[in-house]
């Protein structure tokens, strides 16, 4: 229900089969407007769709469709900002903006362009795609709750290939020293970015004791099971006195059986014709 969170959600068998169903039509929504706009990131939009779904559509989030602007709405950032067509997605399917916006998408003067832009389009609450400063924005906006004694809460998204950006670490760093507890980071741990394996182009493992020794509390999550992600997200928000990190087990192009296979190669790259048809048969379209 628009603008209300439960403290707690709980992952009952009829939220799961919902859930599993809204992930698909978001998958649909993410295959059927990068086809039309012949260019943009299905990889990774279609590997974040579980917790997109989780999010928007499971409780957590406290939000307002009617009024985006709501001061007591929490606050969700797409810091790596290329996966913007799955957040584009789960706002439409929300009920932020028609669902027909989505034809339009990379279309110029269009409400949703190819990175999010938070003056076009209702929901987007920052304008994100230069890697990393959405992780800083994101801790400034935290801190700035905080110091309004607010209780909203803060989730940022980011993919494993951003943390290569060492700006990342430096917000990481301020968001433990201030001990914002009230800001959680997903991390989509794909080992995919568009030149390859995050592990081969450059290694950010051990992510964990990485992340740990910056301050956070550390949670594991495998990012396609409703009940692994429900876990993550409820003990990001009972942990007290430091950010969390969730670090998300995901399979770049799930549900889309040939972009699992051949992973990082479709980071940036869209479906043709023939590769759509396929891709929404097997979805369910």
């Amino acid at each position: 229900m628009a603008g209300v969170q439960l403290d707690m959600p709980t992952l009952t068998a009829d939220l799961k089969t919902e859930l599993a169903e809204t992930a698909r039509k978001l998958r649909v929504h993410v295959i059927k407007s990068l086809t039309k706009a012949g260019c943009g990131h299905p990889g990774g939009s279609l590997g974040m769709a579980d917790i997109f779904a989780a999010l928007y559509f499971g409780g957590f989030v406290r939000h307002d469709p009617a009024n985006p602007s709501w001061s007591g709405r929490d606050r969700v950032v797409l810091s790596n900002g290329h996966i913007c067509p799955i957040l584009y997605a789960a706002l439409a399917q929300r009920g932020y903006f028609p669902v027909e916006w989505l034809d339009s998408l990379r279309q110029l003067d269009a409400h949703l362009q190819g990175h999010p832009a938070m003056h076009k389009t209702p929901g987007v609450e920052m304008s994100t795609g230069s890697l990393g400063h959405g992780i800083s924005a994101a801790t400034g906006m935290a801190l700035a709750l905080r110091a309004d004694k607010g209780d909203q809460h803060v989730y940022c998204l980011t993919g494993d290939g951003e943390l290569e950006e060492g700006l990342c670490w430096e917000a990481f760093m301020a968001a433990a020293h201030y001990k914002l507890d009230n800001l959680t980071f997903i991390i989509d741990r794909n080992d995919a970015q568009i030149d390859g394996r995050t592990t081969d182009v450059m290694n950010i493992d051990p992510l964990d004791k990485k992340l740990e020794a910056f301050g956070m509390h550390v949670v594991a999550a495998d990012g396609h099971r409703f009940e692994s992600i429900f876990d993550a997200l409820n003990k990001a928000r009972a942990n007290k006195g430091k950010p969390t990190a969730i670090i998300a087990s995901t399979i770049m192009g799930k549900g889309v059986s040939y972009m699992e296979k051949e992973g990082y190669k479709w980071h940036g790259k869209t479906p043709g014709a023939e590769q759509a048809a396929i891709a929404l048969k097997e979805l369910g379209a």
